[in-house]
Order: structure tokens, then C-alpha cells, then sequence
């Protein structure tokens, strides 16, 4: 299969959805994934847009989103501007056919020609499969940080 790399567009969100909750039952927490695509829509395609989004569509007969990125900038004290990865997905039936390679590629494209000093993300500790996929781009593996979240309530 082909696959063309672009910018995500609003009419891409409900298929980027889905792969965002086919993402949360690999990781085994879909309850954790609660994100509407009315709140999907209204964060990324407003005046104050706080995401981009790249995707993967196939070049078949019938296009369908196959895998996508999710990204934002952000600002290290140390670096200066960065680019966040939140996400990146390929569909479970499209893995294994290079299309994560060529959606980390166009993000490493954007963070360069943004100027961005570093690129930032995470992985699960226990997902060997991504893993190994970012070894083949001599990513750091930092264990001295620990990933911190709180919820506002």
C-alpha cells in the first residue's frame, strides 16, 4: 500500500479519533481516553490552535487514515523551542509496512525547519515494539526523568 503524508484537517478528526482510542485499548486503558471530538475540533482548529497533526492516508481507491502524529511546540529552559510528540499511531493492520517510519521522518522535517532545539515524548516502558522502533533513530532513552501528571480536580 502507499501511503501520502500531510497535514491533518479538521474533516481528518473523527478517523485520527479513532486511532487515538485504538491506541488507548493497546495500551490497555480506553477508559482513560474521554476526549470528544467536539473538544478535539474546538483545541485544534480555532484561533488558538493547540495541536498540529500529521497524517498517513492510503492512496487506494477509497483513502483512509492509517496513522497520524500528533504534535505541539513547546519551550525548555535548557533548549529553548521544542517540539512535543503526544502521538503516533498506525493502525494495527498497517504496522510493519514503513508508515511510522515516514510519519517520524516528516516530524523530525518539521522540528528542523521550526528550528525546534530538541524533540520530546514518551514511550511505555513495557511497548517493545516502539521501542525498538525509535532505537533505529538513535533516540536518548532518559531514565533519570520520571513522567509526572496531575489532574486539576
Amino acid at each position: 500500500m502507499n501511503v501520502i503524508i500531510r497535514e491533518g484537517i479538521q474533516t481528518d478528526l473523527p478517523a485520527v479519533l479513532g486511532l487515538i482510542n485504538e491506541l488507548a485499548v493497546y495500551e490497555k486503558s480506553p477508559e482513560e481516553s474521554i476526549l470528544t471530538l467536539e473538544q478535539f475540533e474546538k483545541d485544534g482548529f480555532t484561533n488558538e490552535s493547540l495541536y498540529k497533526i500529521i497524517v498517513a492516508e492510503s492512496s487506494d481507491a477509497k483513502p483512509e487514515i492509517v496513522g497520524m502524529v500528533l504534535y505541539y511546540f513547546g519551550y525548555s529552559t535548557w533548549k529553548g523551542k521544542m517540539l512535543y510528540i503526544d502521538d503516533i499511531i498506525v493502525t494495527n493492520e498497517q504496522r510493519q509496512k514503513k508508515i511510522g517510519e515516514k510519519l517520524f521522518t516528516e516530524i523530525l522535517s518539521i522540528a528542523k525547519s521550526n528550528h525546534a532545539g530538541h524533540l520530546r515524548f514518551h514511550v511505555l516502558d513495557w511497548n517493545t515494539p516502539a521501542i525498538n522502533f525509535y532505537k533505529k533513530f538513535n533516540v536518548i532513552f532518559e531514565k533519570q526523568w520520571v513522567t509526572c501528571k496531575l489532574n486539576p480536580e
